[in-house]
């Protein structure tokens, strides 16, 4: 299905001021990276629009933040609205990683955001809508379970991160205990500020995989 010319046109919209905001914020670490964040952020709401009889939350709290960049520029973000949508655009910041459990006929699922994506851009979904992709040290993230650390059942080279359920969450080699009991007690940090002597590639890697069990979330 061929998009209308004027979302196409949105779609092409500059803004060299949205990409310099994404570096100065440290939302993006590059500015090819701020320019991706930027275009699937636009993209999001060109599949909004084209798709009226589905409500799609954000599911990337990575867009999200290229989304509301855009918007601190009042004027220009006003303006866009008006031309390519004929309304202003207002910010629905709802990133849900699992919609299905209160799933309504009219509400649509990842799998469903997923899908018209591709139907109407011709691609997957890229992977910088997968948050976990997006850990870098400076990366900010957030902690919103109750969490506590814990030695594995028995090895005692191995640590368990534990959640309000008793249910494991991750496990560990026991060097990483002190980043572990860091992050259970620590509701908001930067990856770069995991102590325990762990190599930024060692931090990187216990954050993604806590985003991708969505125990932690990268900050909007």
């Amino acid at each position: 299905m061929a998009l209308e010319a004027r979302l196409e046109q949105a779609l092409a919209f500059p803004a060299p001021f949205v990409i310099e905001r994404l570096v100065k914020d440290r939302i993006a670490d590059t500015a090819d990276e701020a320019e991706l964040l930027f275009a699937e952020a636009k993209k999001y709401l060109v599949l909004c629009e084209a798709t009226p009889d589905m409500s799609f939350g954000m599911p990337s709290a990575m867009v999200d933040q290229a989304w509301h960049a855009f918007i601190l520029f009042t004027t220009e973000y006003s303006a866009f609205g008006h031309r390519f949508f004929g309304r202003y655009l207002h910010h629905s910041p709802a990133i849900e990683h699992d919609l299905t459990p209160r799933r309504q006929p009219n509400i649509a699922s990842l799998n469903d955001f997923q899908s018209r994506y591709q139907e109407l851009f011709g691609e997957p979904l890229p992977a910088i809508w997968h948050d976990d992709t997006s850990v870098t040290p400076s990366r900010r993230v957030l902690n919103n379970d109750i969490l506590r650390v814990d030695a594995a059942a028995g090895d005692e080279d191995t640590v368990a991160l534990i959640d309000d359920t008793g249910a494991t969450v991750l496990e560990v080699n026991s060097l990483a205990r002190e980043a572990l009991v860091f992050i259970a007690g620590t509701r908001d940090f930067y990856v770069r500020e995991l102590p325990g002597g762990l190599t930024d590639d060692e931090k990187v890697g216990l954050i993604e995989a806590l985003v991708r069990s969505h125990v932690l979330r990268v900050a909007p």
